[in-house]
């Protein structure tokens, strides 16, 4: 099948951990400059990379007058720093130690003038070693590293479908190099209530639906998610689609494992029925208007009305 071939490459996570964990933690390293110089935006926003045509990018960071970005090229197999004052630093991606890479972004910045301290212990990870004292994460298999952007490439163009039917607000789709995942949020327009023994900060402080993709390290493998937070009240037991996703009790969400959509007969396809009969079941069951909230919905009855007044 092209589109599954090209389109969903295979992501086995016992071919590809090791070069799996060398990448979070060197695009944490990159996230954790652009949440040091980018302006707050709420629900950590402003933290976030972005998936584009050569890889991830921070997109344009303010500094001294002017901006810069770092990039991830998956095709070229570089992380390119570049500003508006036409400076460009290059560095091949190739197996190293993450504090060698790290040494290398923070010198490199020095010298385009960018002077940034970061907290250099990982987080959400396992791993606790601070960024300059960690020569053990040293893989990049650039093969692997290549076929995890097309998955990116691939579901955020079926995010961008989906998001297209909702008018309330929502999330951009953006990567997350914390957890490593690509995610996308919808928004009721109500505070979430307080939940009980957590602290919800600003990442949840309203009612959201959310999906996204985790290539699967500590888990069975790579896998696409959604979940409501606050969860109504007998998500679980709701049937979504297609019929190889359903409720994990563990982690507490919809999970549809990467490998049984990529062997559907139209992956994509099965990827955009996931996100629309999970957020079906979330909506109906924690009452969202979405009448005022959906755009077909709301094209629906401005079409009506210009009817009826012709």
């Amino acid at each position: 099948m092209v589109e599954s071939t090209l389109s969903w490459p295979e992501l086995p996570l016992s071919a590809w951990q090791d070069t799996y964990l060398t990448l979070q933690l060197w695009t944490q390293v990159v996230g954790k400059i652009r949440l040091m110089l980018s302006p707050p935006l709420n629900h950590w926003w402003n933290v976030t990379l972005y998936v584009n045509a050569r890889g991830l990018t921070t997109s344009a960071i303010p500094y001294g007058g002017g901006t810069f970005e770092i990039q991830f090229d998956f095709l070229e197999h570089a992380l390119e720093i570049r500003t508006s004052h036409g400076a460009v630093r290059t560095l091949p991606l190739r197996s190293m130690p993450v504090a060698e890479f790290y040494c290398w972004v923070m010198d490199e910045l020095h010298s385009l003038g960018v002077v940034v301290a970061i907290q250099t212990r990982p987080q959400e990870m396992a791993i606790k070693t601070p960024f300059e004292e960690d020569f053990e994460h040293r893989t990049y298999d650039p093969e692997y590293a290549y076929r995890v952007w097309r998955i990116l490439i691939s579901t955020q163009n079926v995010m961008q479908n989906f998001r297209s039917q909702f008018i309330g607000k929502q999330s951009p789709i953006h990567f997350f190099w914390g957890s490593f995942d690509l995610a996308y949020t919808r928004f009721s327009g109500r505070p979430a209530p307080p939940r009980k023994g957590v602290i919800s900060g600003p990442a949840y402080s309203h009612e959201v639906i959310s999906a996204g993709f985790w290539p699967g390290a500590g888990f069975a493998g790579p896998a696409f998610y959604a979940y409501a937070v606050p969860k109504p009240e007998g998500l679980e037991r709701e049937t979504v689609r297609p019929a190889s996703a359903g409720w994990n009790a563990q982690l507490g969400e919809f999970i549809l494992m990467y490998d049984q959509m990529r062997a559907a007969e139209f992956p994509g396809d099965a990827l955009l029925d996931f996100l629309q009969s999970t957020y079906d079941a979330s909506a109906r069951l924690a009452g969202w208007d979405r009448a005022a909230l959906e755009a077909r919905t709301a094209q629906s009855e401005s079409t009506a009305q210009s009817g009826s007044t012709r």
